[in-house]
């Protein structure tokens, strides 16, 4: 597939980073050349130095020959450009980087494919719904929702508590024979590798575990998992980015108690005239008096977006040892989600891993209606809207050759989830959630195409 990616910052590397692993043909497009030295020297991409708006440079980029334009500079101005005129020159398919969610909101009724702008995506946006989803399930570290929640997928790691600790899968399912959710990913404790768990994987303390479940299937693995569903009403932000304002700005909506500290006076100001039900302090987070002052202690759940990896996780080790329940950090580098659970914050979150989720779908083959990657973890969660011809149409799952690095993990039917079995019949327009180890995505790929 060749691809050209407008925007060599911190999301348009990371996207190169790893669409190039892929073998993907990538061409990444920059006007500093600072920016493209690194990609240039590490990753096996064409670089081009130059305004991505000028149309000279589309065209030495064989812009009339790709199959996906990326825009994700920091101007959503040059991105909506870009994309505008990639398609104008002959782009199969378009994806612009925007921060003004409002966009996002109006999409169906501006109609922003008559541009020639297929996908608008906002990571901010997205890391900001992805806390909501966090604190919706605030037993878990990790949460996914497919079709608006019918199929849902959480991670979470298993206490020595768990009943089904020292279980295998099928002696864990036995425990509710209406089965409502089903184990697709394990990473072991102390360890960097993925399982694909069958009926014989047992289940061990300190596993990081990711289930797909029904709507009813959420509280069986409550149950099961000895975890406690915290009610979360009193939230306190540090940091008035753009992902803090929305967030504050959609807890506030759905009637959460909310306190944000910002440390510029200005910015403080303009934040309590847009969100007037939000409390927001002009201070330093970084101070414990402070956090002490406005009563961290009674808060529910701490969630900093400062624009400092460091500051967020510190604050949020603050936060948790003065008993805060859910503790949720946003972080720039990737290395650090490897520490997030021997260090005692429940979640971290990186946009360039959010967007590129989001992306992603958009390179694989098939009818690929959602994905998303395992937070450090070396699996893709693929959502596939079965089509007629296909070779897993109005096929019994058990006659379906499925790689042993893959599992079904769920199906959604006429907007309802559906935790599968063998003799499960799957039909056209199907959606079917698939859970697989890189070595078998081409494979699973073949049976939707």
């Amino acid at each position: 597939m060749k691809i050209i990616i407008a925007g060599a910052g911190e999301v348009g590397f990371h996207l190169a980073k790893l669409l190039s692993f892929e073998s993907q043909n990538i061409t990444l497009i920059d006007s500093k050349r600072s920016c493209l030295s690194n990609a240039e020297t590490q990753l096996d991409i064409r670089v081009i130095k130059g305004d991505a708006t000028s149309i000279s440079i589309l065209k030495d980029a064989q812009v009339d020959k790709t199959d996906l334009v990326i825009a994700v500079t920091s101007s959503e101005t040059t991105n909506i450009t870009v994309c505008v005129l990639a398609k104008q020159l002959g782009a199969k398919r378009t994806i612009a980087r925007i921060s003004n969610t409002e966009f996002l909101d109006h999409k169906e009724e501006v109609g922003f494919e008559k541009f020639g702008i297929d996908e608008l995506i906002s990571p901010e946006a997205l890391a900001s719904s992805e806390i909501g989803l966090l604190l919706d399930q605030s037993a878990f570290n990790d949460t996914y929702e497919f079709e608006n929640g019918a199929l849902t997928m959480i991670g979470l790691s298993l206490p020595r508590t768990a009943d089904f600790v020292g279980k295998t899968v099928h002696e864990a399912a036995s425990v509710f024979p209406h089965l409502e959710f089903i184990p697709v990913a394990i990473q072991r404790f102390g360890t960097q590798y993925t399982i694909i768990p069958r009926g014989d994987t047992m289940f061990k303390e300190g596993d990081q575990v990711y289930f797909m479940t029904t709507k009813t299937g959420v509280d069986d693995i409550y149950k099961l998992t000895g975890k406690v569903r915290h009610e979360i009403k009193n939230v306190m932000i540090l940091g008035g980015s753009k992902i803090g304002y929305q967030t504050a700005s959609n807890l506030c909506g759905n009637k959460f108690n909310v306190k944000l500290i910002e440390s510029n006076a200005e910015k403080a100001f303009e934040l309590a005239d847009d969100i007037p039900s939000c409390l927001v302090i002009k201070g330093d987070g970084r101070n414990v008096e402070l956090l002490q002052e406005e009563s961290i202690q009674e808060m529910d759940a701490f969630i900093s977006v400062t624009g400092n990896s460091e500051t967020n996780i510190m604050s949020c080790l603050v936060a948790k040892s003065k008993g805060v329940k859910k503790a949720i950090a946003l972080v720039e580098n990737m290395d650090y989600f490897q520490l997030s659970h021997s260090i005692g914050i429940d979640t971290l979150i990186n946009k360039k891993l959010l967007a590129a989720n989001n992306i992603f779908r958009y390179i694989r083959k098939g009818e690929v209606v959602a994905m998303t990657k395992l937070n450090n973890m070396n699996a893709e969660l693929l959502e596939f809207e079965v089509k007629e011809g296909t070779k897993v149409c109005n096929k019994v799952i058990k006659n379906i050759n499925i790689p042993r690095s893959a599992i079904i993990g769920g199906v959604v039917r006429d907007g309802e989830g559906f935790i599968p079995l063998g003799d499960f019949k799957i039909t056209c327009g199907d959606r079917i959630v698939v859970c697989c180890l890189p070595q078998s995505i081409g494979k699973v790929e073949k049976l939707f195409v």
